[in-house]
């Protein structure tokens, strides 16, 4: 049994700052990537960093890219995503996901989830 357990989320004035946790237990997999995602109200579910666990190497979504940085502690077996200078277009609930084998942008491709956080940005 897999299980993704996030924290971290809140409400924020635009240019601030949050930091998202994922913790991850259960069976682990050679090449697993964990993910973020996110969704807004009425929107569909977008990538927005992920990370593959082995090599720490990180991928992020264009929309992110030079304000959001995920890294992972493999020793506390747990994702982060920190997010700086948000904007009122970041809100939307967070996810984090876990695939099996190697990383990927599509959300259909994630084999666990985790409940997800709220993150609200303020203009």
């Amino acid at each position: 049994q897999v299980q993704l357990d996030e924290s971290g989320g809140g409400l924020v004035q635009a240019g601030g700052s949050l930091r998202l946790s994922c913790a991850f237990s259960g069976r682990t997999f050679n090449d697993y990537a964990m993910g973020w995602f996110r969704q807004a109200p009425g929107k569909e579910r977008e990538f927005v960093a992920a990370i593959r666990w082995s090599s720490g190497t990180p991928y992020y979504a264009y929309s992110v890219k030079g304000r959001f940085t995920v890294s992972r502690d493999s020793a506390k077996n747990t994702a982060y995503l920190q997010m700086n200078s948000l904007k009122p277009e970041d809100t939307a609930v967070y996810y984090c996901a876990a695939r099996a084998s190697g990383y990927s942008i599509r959300w259909t491709e994630y084999d666990y989830w985790g409940q997800g956080t709220q993150v609200t940005v303020s203009s």
